[in-house]
């Protein structure tokens, strides 16, 4: 039983996260820059995991009953993602990726973390995948099952980011060419801009 629900946490799990979203654009980008790449895995992981045990907890049902956070999220993450959405289109057009900028600076990680923080707890859908959609499907299994089930689900978002983050090294030939950054910067640019209009115009169910 252990066994069998760790993997359909994990499956499940994977199948959430996999799904593109503007967290994953942004740890690509990263990655592809090999820019404070353990620390974007890093959190990005870990706020997963905490977000699917306090699910498996039972605090999702109370996230349920906030609809007002949510809303407040919702707001917040659709701002966010206007602002790096133009940033973007602006790298697009110049053709300016921050490749040669000081990565390794403290203001350049400070901003990395600040920007990968909110790519994570500003979206009101991890909320409900996390906390909510797992935490529910947690409680078909049984006393330990259900906790295996939880940390299925976790391994699988520890897998997912760091093979996103440390694997994106393996795309970097292809984006030795500056149009092929440009490309990325364009496409991550359209796909902020869409999220930002989706959460401003279809209310969270």
């Amino acid at each position: 039983m252990l066994i069998t629900a760790t993997a359909a946490g994990f499956a499940t799990g994977a199948g959430l996260i996999i799904a593109i979203g503007a967290q994953n654009a942004f740890v690509l980008r990263q990655g592809l820059q090999r820019s404070h790449v353990g620390l974007v895995v890093s959190v990005c992981a870990l706020s997963d995991i905490l977000l699917i045990l306090l699910g498996v907890a039972g605090i999702g049902a109370l996230v349920q009953q906030w609809p007002a956070l949510l809303h407040a999220l919702r707001f917040g993450g659709a701002a966010f993602l206007g602002w790096y959405g133009l940033q973007a289109a602006q790298r697009a057009w110049r053709g300016t990726s921050a490749l040669n900028a000081s990565l390794d600076s403290e203001s350049s990680r400070r901003s990395v973390l600040l920007a990968c923080l909110a790519f994570t707890w500003l979206n009101p859908h991890v909320y409900l995948d996390t906390m909510v959609l797992l935490g529910s499907l947690s409680t078909r299994y049984p006393g330990m099952a259900q906790w295996a089930y939880g940390l299925g689900a976790c391994a699988a978002s520890l897998v997912w980011f760091s093979a996103l983050g440390f694997g994106a090294r393996l795309l970097q030939p292809v984006f030795r060419q500056p149009g092929a950054w440009r490309a990325l910067d364009g496409g991550i640019a359209l796909f902020m801009l869409i999220l930002c209009a989706l959460l401003l115009f279809n209310p969270l169910r």
